[in-house]
């Protein structure tokens, strides 16, 4: 399998988290990646940054969002924005470098809860749009 960064999919990731607000991620320490080869049957996967990785190594929490691009790539701009929120969602609160279910204490990453994200995310690009003109 082969790997490179997705500046693509950063500055979507990027814009994404600014419209949004969710405050609790530092998108410094996100960082996407393209892989290339992957026989997995998904279109994206986030990576974590264990606790004890962190403490061993003296570094704060890290995320890795993954597209898998034989799948992620044929994708619409609007599949591609939701898959990566849905992928964002993953991020608990406190940014600890560990990951959320898809069933956790308090909501779901499931389609239903990223195609309303995707709608509140759409009505604020829109009033931003109309805000410049």
């Amino acid at each position: 399998m082969k790997f490179e960064k997705a500046s693509d999919i950063q500055e979507m990731a990027e814009k994404l988290l600014d419209v949004l607000d969710f405050g609790h991620i530092n998108e410094a320490r996100i960082i996407c990646m393209r892989s290339f080869g992957s026989n997995a049957n998904a279109y994206a996967r986030i990576w974590n940054f264990p606790k004890i990785w962190q403490e061993a190594l003296e570094v704060k929490p890290f995320y890795v969002i993954e597209v898998l691009s034989e799948e992620f790539d044929k994708l619409s701009i609007e599949d591609k924005e939701k898959v990566i929120i849905h992928e964002i969602l993953h991020i608990p609160m406190t940014f600890s470098g560990a990951l959320r279910n898809h069933k956790y204490n308090g909501g779901r990453v499931d389609d239903r809860t990223v195609n309303k994200i995707y709608k509140e995310y759409q009505k604020r690009v829109k009033e931003r749009i109309q805000f410049l003109d």
